[in-house]
């Protein structure tokens, strides 16, 4: 049977243990082996894997002895409890092992749990898993966590009552995260608040969010467009250090400085507009893009693009000799100072 992007999330909280087996399959092999791991921790406990009640197996290990599976999803195990039998890194070329495996289980055997990349619609191993009648197949996609999944994780990492606020920068968070990251983020908030028995708050997010080179880009544009002056020249330091190019810095500024137009030209004013941006900003990004729109308005935003234009266009120039970073630095500090008039 095939799962929804609707159902997996709960089924691998809560696996049927009277079903033969589950394949999950998808691009992005953090993403699969975190929903893996939740799967087998929920069918065989904390203690299964020390107590040999889970069998793990390559996938190029079972091509080469293909009765292998099918032993383990058999055999019975010294300590009493469920069982499962994995396979990672499964294809196509392990089907017959597998599909041996799968139509000769019976209530009582291990539970068979199969890892794949991303698979086809006409995937042989696919069409086993969601034609069977005891089986399980879960495809997982490099979609944005949902708001489910990223409360089933502030629950797993002791979480459980961020303010409104918060959730949004968690979801914001989220958005710009891989599901690893995510997570590991995330215990480093709980160990953050350990003890602390107050709201988790969209400024402690901030303040353990990872840093990267996007957020020391988001950094400069926000102290270019809030006019920041004396704060340029250290962030475009970091910057440069961190290898960015000059281009880099003038087409996201300029992609910076567009959203913040459409805003605040938008019909019915920069609330209607920031609500309209595509693609959509959330959390404390959005009510400080606003801000900013407001504060800019349409007539200094379009100063502000022709003087984008004009940089970028010197930038590329054949008979440019100035230092890039230089013209670039000296542009932020003109917009920085055209956003205090």
């Amino acid at each position: 049977m095939k799962l929804s992007a609707r159902d997996a999330p709960g089924y691998f909280r809560k696996p049927d243990p009277g079903k033969a087996g589950l394949l999950i399959y998808g691009e992005d092999a953090m993403r699969v082996a975190l929903k893996r791991q939740e799967a087998i921790l929920a069918l065989i406990g904390p203690e299964g894997e020390a107590e040999m009640r889970l069998a793990r197996m390559l996938a190029s290990d079972l091509r080469k002895d293909p009765t292998m599976l099918t032993d383990a999803v058999k055999a019975q195990g010294f300590f009493p409890g469920p069982r499962v039998a994995f396979v990672e890194d499964a294809n196509d070329t392990v089907i017959d092992p597998v599909r041996v495996a799968v139509e000769e289980w019976r209530p009582g055997d291990a539970q068979i749990v199969v890892t794949a990349g991303a698979l086809k619609a006409t995937s042989k191993l696919r069409k086993l898993f969601e034609g069977h009648p005891e089986s399980y197949a879960a495809g997982l996609y490099n979609d944005p966590m949902g708001r489910a999944e990223i409360e089933a994780e502030l629950k797993r990492a002791g979480l459980a009552d961020p303010s409104r606020d918060a959730m949004e920068a968690l979801t914001d968070l989220a958005r710009g995260l891989g599901p690893g990251d995510f997570r590991q983020t995330l215990e480093k908030i709980a160990l953050y608040k350990l003890g602390d028995d107050s709201p988790l708050g969209p400024e402690e997010v901030a303040l353990m969010a990872p840093a990267s080179i996007e957020a020391e880009l988001d950094d400069v544009l926000h102290v270019v467009a809030e006019g920041r002056t004396a704060e340029i020249g250290s962030v475009m330091a970091r910057l440069e250090a961190q290898g960015v190019a000059a281009v880099t810095l003038v087409i996201m500024a300029t992609r910076h400085f567009r959203a913040l137009h459409a805003a605040a030209s938008a019909p019915g004013g920069p609330d209607q507009g920031i609500a309209r941006l595509r693609p959509p900003v959330f959390g404390p990004r959005r009510d400080r893009m606003l801000r900013q729109a407001r504060s800019w308005g349409m007539l200094k935003l379009e100063q502000a693009l022709e003087l984008l234009t004009e940089t970028d266009l010197q930038l590329r120039s054949a008979g440019q000799r100035a230092p890039a970073m230089a013209l670039v630095e000296r542009m932020m500090i003109r917009l920085a100072m055209l956003a205090r008039r």
